[in-house]
């Protein structure tokens, strides 16, 4: 798949997952065949006036080519301005976030809200597509409710203004991340826009991806929950969509070793500090379905040090065997 210029290795892409998509995660799910990567999102609002923790979440890693940063706001110059300051951290691609469905955003005036209001939409679209060097990209949803579907409006209005390629989650923002995700709606966008689409939600191993293709027509898919404590799922699709193959389950032990990859490369970037207490939310993905794993999730929100959990990981492995 192309964004305008921008070529991607393979159609995986990692969703831009809030306090869970950060550049350790991120480079992770790399190592393990993720073709395209966004980073979390960024208020616009807050980098334009200097807030430290928005620089931070736009710092991309080198083996992060191509990557996007997200920006998300409801000010057409605000976001234009953010836009054309966040080249400084050298995105292959700027996103702008029209679905996140959490309280704080849609409720403000960002994410999902600007599916209400298409026309302010279209003029950030055009706005940030203006200021920037790079492509520029939307991540929107089926709509707000059951009564407002309008997912292929806003597709229709993101391309006439610019937008370079289009992501759509099949869920409105008030179901937010229950029931079952509309594939319909995904091929209705498809079919409406000559860029390139790329189909969101429930997306968690070979079935899903295949169906999500099949059904939709969507040029790429965007894996969110579904490679939580699950990097590898990325390699496992690339085998299964490029070559039919099934590879085998990942061992208990390899799941250990990649857990304390994870947070040591947090720990790099963030601090041991930050990186155990990150670490708790993390661990309670790898633990899942493991024997005593309730156990073990509870004994990690206690820990203090790297050194402690490399020696729990070593006794859930051998606990698993």
């Amino acid at each position: 798949m192309k964004i305008k210029n921008i070529e991607i290795e393979n159609n995986l892409c990692l969703a831009p997952m809030a306090g869970i998509a950060d550049r350790a995660f991120r480079e992770l799910c790399i190592h393990y065949g993720a073709g395209y990567t966004v980073s979390e999102m960024v208020s616009a609002k807050g980098f334009t006036m200097g807030d430290k923790k928005s620089r931070e979440l736009m710092v991309l890693g080198e083996s992060e080519n191509p990557a996007a940063i997200q920006i998300f706001g409801d000010d057409p110059s605000i976001m234009a301005e953010a836009a054309e300051k966040c080249l400084a951290f050298k995105p292959q691609v700027i996103d702008i976030n029209m679905g996140c469905p959490a309280p704080k955003i849609a409720m403000n005036g960002g994410g999902a809200s600007l599916m209400k209001k298409p026309e302010l939409a279209g003029e950030i679209i055009k706005a940030v597509s203006s200021a920037a060097s790079v492509p520029v990209t939307v991540k929107i949803r089926k709509g707000w409710d059951d009564e407002t579907i309008n997912a292929v409006q806003l597709a229709e209005i993101a391309e006439k203004n610019g937008a370079a390629a289009i992501t759509v989650h099949g869920r409105t923002r008030m179901q937010m991340y229950s029931g079952t995700v509309d594939y319909d709606i995904i091929a209705r966008v498809k079919q409406a826009v000559s860029i390139p689409v790329i189909g969101n939600g429930d997306i968690k191993d070979e079935q899903s991806a295949a169906i999500m293709l099949e059904k939709t027509n969507c040029d790429a898919i965007m894996i969110g929950r579904g490679a939580l404590g699950n990097p590898w799922l990325f390699q496992r699709l690339n085998a299964y969509l490029s070559e039919c193959r099934v590879l085998p389950e990942v061992s208990i032990n390899e799941k250990m070793v990649v857990m304390l990859r994870h947070i040591q490369k947090i720990i790099d970037y963030k601090g041991e500090y930050t990186a155990l207490r990150e670490a708790r939310h993390h661990a309670a993905y790898y633990t899942k379905g493991l024997r005593g794993g309730a156990a073990f999730r509870r004994e990690i929100g206690q820990l203090e040090t790297y050194e402690q959990l490399q020696e729990l990981a070593f006794r859930i492995a051998k606990e698993n065997e």
